[in-house]
């Protein structure tokens, strides 16, 4: 009996730590990345070394209807 609740205090201790860290991280990463202007965030991202792709607009491309 003394196990267990040795063991179910050490799994609660674990689980707290776990999501102080987890939520501490994740605020600070959010902050720093919101003040951030967004030629900075594409400079840490890497942005300026992937290759260029050409993409053909067909967001106005309807389909002609058959003349009689």
């Amino acid at each position: 009996m003394k196990r267990l609740m040795i063991s179910a205090i050490a799994v609660g201790v674990l689980m707290v730590v776990a999501t102080t860290m987890l939520w501490s991280r994740s605020s600070s990463i959010e902050l720093s990345a919101a003040a951030m202007p967004l030629q900075e965030l594409h400079t840490m991202a890497g942005v300026h070394k992937l290759p260029v792709q050409e993409i053909e607009d067909q967001s106005l491309v309807y389909p002609t209807a058959e003349k009689r």
